[in-house]
């Protein structure tokens, strides 16, 4: 595994306990379609919550949630829509979520924030 891919892993870890912490049930994580991958699936009062993780070390980049391109969020829509109709969940409420983790380069957690509605359907 790589420095990217370490962050990456930290980065998801970090957002899946504060969810946890916020209420959320985690259903399952890097879920995989045709389409893409989730990073997580949750539930929040009855509402499916697909979230994608960005995590950034420093800002010379921008700051994660800007990371997120138009196409992406495109991809995101059609995987959660591919798993909801796999598993005979389309009349499901849901949301496509963000969580924007920063961190220190001793891996310190900078900032989290949780990013509901994220992407527009």
């Amino acid at each position: 595994m790589n420095a990217r891919q370490r962050t990456g892993r930290l980065g998801e870890e970090l957002a899946r306990r504060h969810l946890e912490s916020l209420g959320y049930r985690i259903l399952c994580t890097n879920q995989r379609c045709p389409s893409g991958e989730i990073d997580i699936i949750a539930e929040q009062d009855r509402t499916l919550a697909f979230i994608e993780v960005r995590t950034r070390r420093g800002n010379s980049l921008g700051s994660p949630e800007e990371s997120i391109t138009s196409r992406k969020q495109a991809r995101m829509v059609a995987t959660a829509q591919e798993y909801l109709q796999a598993n005979a969940l389309e009349d499901r409420e849901w949301r496509v979520d963000v969580v924007a983790v920063e961190l220190d380069h001793r891996d310190g957690l900078v900032r989290l924030e949780v990013i509901e509605n994220a992407v527009e359907m």
